[in-house]
């Protein structure tokens, strides 16, 4: 069965009590998936991979993420359902091509010391265990607030080339904002992690439940710390210029699922600049 990725009344906010992202089927993108009825909440996966589900027993919807690294054709989505064999769905996932960004930064920040790579290696297999959390709660909205003010660049999927040598697409927004901004929750959630990293500098998690995570990296201060839960538009520390920036901005990566998808599907229309 091959399902259309839905769009416009059919998810609307009146379609399901939580209010969805925009959704785009490409590469960093969002899918909804329509998954009808049932008494209980569906379970769902991509792979081994839990994906969110959103609703009532009325309708359900799986709101799940496109990994930037997902070549287009077809996604194959896992649904479980109380007293009923396993279904499979499939999803289509159209092209996307990402511009290139050049940049110049440190040389240290590029040609590791052998200090500096086991640092990197450290920290990324740790915010992997990050990213992996899927807490069983579930957000009442997935439109978010910008989290701090100031002009939104469309550098997310980016293809990066750093002093000439080419590295990961750009997984986040980038916000350009001066040092000492403060930075706020986008939504609701709790503090998972905090620290000071090689490359995205101070950095805040924030789970808002299901899978979906905040991260907000290159910090000048942290007001949190783990554990503590934060509302919708509360502090949670200042825009900086730490870890391998080029100038103080913010970025901010949301990750669905395990995939980093481009926040600007869930920052809300009516959100204007701070």
């Amino acid at each position: 069965m091959t399902l259309a990725t839905m769009a416009g009344a059919l998810l609307g906010p009146a379609a399901v009590a939580t209010e969805l992202p925009r959704q785009l089927a490409v590469p960093g993108g969002v899918v909804a998936i329509d998954l009808g009825a049932s008494a209980s909440r569906p379970q769902a996966s991509v792979g081994a991979v839990p994906v969110m589900v959103v609703g009532e027993p009325s309708r359900w919807v799986a709101v799940l993420g496109v990994p930037l690294s997902a070549r287009p054709g077809k996604g194959v989505l896992q649904v479980h359902r109380d007293g009923q064999p396993a279904a499979t769905l499939t999803y289509a996932i159209e092209p996307k091509q990402y511009a290139e960004q050049r940049l110049k930064v440190p040389p240290r920040t590029v040609d590791l010391s052998k200090e500096d790579l086991a640092r990197h290696e450290r920290e990324r297999a740790h915010q992997n265990q990050v990213v992996a959390t899927f807490s069983a709660h579930w957000p009442d909205s997935l439109r978010m607030l910008a989290p701090t003010a100031g002009p939104r660049s469309s550098s997310f999927g980016l293809r990066r080339v750093f002093n000439g040598q080419p590295r990961a697409p750009h997984s986040g927004m980038d916000i350009a904002a001066a040092e000492g901004t403060p930075v706020v929750a986008p939504a609701a959630g709790r503090v998972i992690d905090s620290g000071d990293y090689f490359f995205n500098g101070r950095t805040v998690w924030i789970d808002h439940g299901a899978g979906l995570l905040s991260m907000l990296c290159h910090l000048s201060a942290i007001d949190v710390k783990t554990g503590d839960e934060v509302a919708a538009g509360q502090r949670v520390g200042a825009v900086g210029a730490t870890g391998r920036v080029t100038g103080a901005h913010l970025h901010w990566s949301l990750s669905l699922n395990r995939a980093m998808v481009d926040p600007e599907l869930f920052v809300r229309d009516d959100d204007p600049p701070r």
